[in-house]
């Protein structure tokens, strides 16, 4: 302790300049526009500087896991080629051979806003209608079902997650192709309800729920989730079921968004068989 009063005595002029200029820099900041803008922009060219250093280090990290994602989302695309084209009878239109006509294409794109604790939850995507994408698309992660793609800008595009109160979607058990309606109760990200299926059909734990392809959204055989619980006490002729959802919305970066090249034409003979 002597020795450290020794060493603050003989600082003692030192200690008092740096005081009085610290005070003064302070109050001339304080006072004067051209400085405080001065050291504002020096401070905000510091701290850019350090949160991208540290972002850049955030995404180092996680490289391995993007790329085992992204590994499995195109070990899944592979899987299932012959599902992304509409195939015409070779007795119909070619003597010797079926042809293929692609149907679904996939842009990738990186969630950059997401939520997932809200009743209506919704995430933000890095492209929009300059990059081809528009309002109804489906939006798919590596994991399985996202959402539907709402509105879009040029460069950016909102979409309604499946764990949205108002989303509703078309999926079946894959075991025995029966079709029910996805819905979200509004409470844990993890976990969606399917109804419509009928207690006829026989249900198993961790029974596979996929897309149906019954709605123009999504191609059919896109994981939705795994059946976590279900009863048939209401009596009604139909399960309540929870599942698991695939997608882990609280770890969301990178997902694909659908392009249905036949939707139009569809919706067109819809419409016309509705007017009828």
């Amino acid at each position: 302790m002597r020795h450290l009063f020794g060493l603050l005595k003989r600082l003692d002029y030192i200690l008092v300049f740096m005081t009085l200029l610290a005070i003064s820099i302070v109050l001339m900041i304080q006072n004067t526009h051209y400085q405080q803008s001065t050291v504002l922009n020096w401070t905000t060219a510091i701290v850019g500087s350090w949160t991208s250093q540290i972002n850049s280090i955030e995404e180092y990290f996680n490289l391995k896991s993007e790329n085992e994602k992204l590994a499995a989302e195109n070990a899944m695309l592979r899987a299932r080629m012959k599902e992304s084209f509409l195939s015409y009878s070779s007795a119909t239109y070619f003597s010797n051979d079926s042809v293929y006509e692609q149907r679904y294409t996939y842009t990738e794109a990186k969630v950059i806003k997401n939520s997932w604790t809200k009743r209506n939850n919704y995430l933000m995507i890095n492209k929009g209608s300059r990059q081809g994408i528009a309002p109804d698309m489906a939006v798919i992660s590596p994991q399985g079902v996202v959402g539907v793609v709402l509105s879009c800008t040029k460069n950016f595009s909102t979409v309604m997650p499946v764990i949205h109160a108002s989303s509703q979607n078309s999926v079946c058990i894959s075991r025995t192709k029966t079709n029910g309606t996805l819905v979200w109760n509004g409470t844990d990200y993890r976990y969606a309800n399917v109804v419509d299926i009928p207690t006829t059909y026989k249900l198993y734990d961790n029974d596979t729920v996929v897309t149906s392809g019954m709605a123009n959204d999504f191609p059919a055989g896109i994981p939705v989730g795994y059946v976590e619980s279900f009863d048939s006490e209401k009596n009604n002729g139909f399960y309540d079921i929870t599942i698991r959802l695939s997608t882990d919305f609280n770890k969301l970066g990178h997902v694909y968004v659908i392009t249905d090249r036949f939707k139009e034409e569809q919706k067109e003979l819809t419409e016309e068989i509705e007017d009828q």
